[in-house]
């Protein structure tokens, strides 16, 4: 599947169906007078979180969403039928935004979380509704207004509670293999994960928590340089992130960093974000070069360091302990959801 994390589109809500002029013309029915009914109003535009999409993919191709313009008004009195509101599916952590002022819509976090982008417009009157004691015979109706036009731009921000991070080729695919059904492309080379990686990580208590593999940073990565700037709005919704850091690298110390200033760089919060640090590929490193590293860290980060091997499942139990005991743990939510995430989105 490809993966798409952004996309514009255009919204159009329905025009309003128009009044129209008529008068009762029965045949035992001597003093009729206006007849003429109310246009039914647009159908509007609604967007609408769902469990069953991942990714923004079906707005690489259909760009623009129309809903069923109301019908006119009918003699007798009769209003015309509704037009039917265009129903739009986006996966579960998308923002939408209005594309020319750049204002935050709404943010559909959960399943079912709706958010009315494009209103329709109103059906016009009717000669009836102008009935009067000096106008017995009105021959005015009104047409219906035009629905709302609106430019959106949709971006979406994974919902994973663990973030994997980390320089390109540090083990984060093989971890996130190892510990779930996730089967992300692994090789020898950097660069390998040019998307985001989703794997549900079950609790001992049978829970599933959802782990993101991250596609691998590198210094300046918050300005555009190389992939992983691309990715970095996902990890904004995690409670936690875990860095991994290649043992077997040429300086694990100056890898870390990388990662953190980058991290302080983009902002938002990341830098603060509760991280676990994580020494990866203790298979392929000897305990002569492994134990000074250890305590490089430990002195650097004030606490102990955990080190693992993915590859070969040395140090995992001990790895998911600690991330259970964090996620455990109460916390905040994270500065990312907005109210409107929390708040009733079913209007602007």
């Amino acid at each position: 599947m490809q993966f798409i994390d952004q996309a514009e589109i255009e919204v159009r809500a329905g025009k309003g169906g128009d009044g129209i002029v008529a008068f009762r013309r029965e045949k035992y029915v001597p003093a009729g007078g206006p007849a003429g009914g109310n246009g039914g109003r647009g159908g509007s535009v609604w967007i609408r979180a769902t469990a069953h999409l991942q990714t923004l993919l079906d707005f690489k191709y259909a760009r623009t969403f129309k809903a069923e313009d109301g019908q006119r008004g009918g003699p007798k009195n009769m209003t015309g039928a509704a037009g039917a509101d265009r129903w739009i599916e986006v996966p579960c952590g998308t923002l939408i935004y209005d594309a020319k002022t750049g204002e935050l819509l709404g943010d559909l976090v959960q399943p079912g979380q709706t958010l009315c982008v494009a209103q329709g417009g109103k059906g016009g009157l009717g000669n009836a509704h102008f009935l009067s004691n000096s106008n017995r015979a009105p021959e005015r109706a009104l047409p219906g207004l035009p629905g709302e036009v609106r430019q959106l731009r949709l971006e979406l921000k994974l919902l994973a509670e663990v973030g994997i991070i980390g320089l390109p080729n540090a083990g984060k695919s093989t971890l996130i293999s190892v510990l779930s059904a996730a089967r992300p492309k692994i090789a020898d080379y950097p660069f390998t994960t040019l998307v985001p990686n989703l794997g549900v990580v079950r609790k001992p208590t049978g829970d599933g928590t959802v782990f993101a593999d991250i596609p691998g940073l590198i210094e300046g990565a918050h300005l555009g340089v190389g992939l992983g700037h691309e990715f970095l709005r996902h990890v904004e919704r995690t409670r936690l992130l875990l860095h991994l850091v290649d043992a077997t690298g040429p300086d694990p110390i100056a890898a870390y960093h990388t990662i953190q200033a980058e991290l302080q760089a983009y902002g938002r919060g990341l830098a603060e974000r509760p991280q676990i640090v994580v020494l990866n590929k203790l298979d392929a490193i000897g305990p002569d070069q492994l134990m000074p590293l250890v305590e490089q860290f430990q002195a650097e980060l004030g606490q102990p360091i955990l080190q693992i091997s993915a590859a070969t499942g040395l140090g995992l139990e001990t790895l998911l302990q600690a991330v259970w005991d964090h996620l455990d743990a109460p916390a905040e939510m994270p500065p990312d959801l907005s109210p409107l995430a929390k708040a009733e989105v079913g209007q602007l």
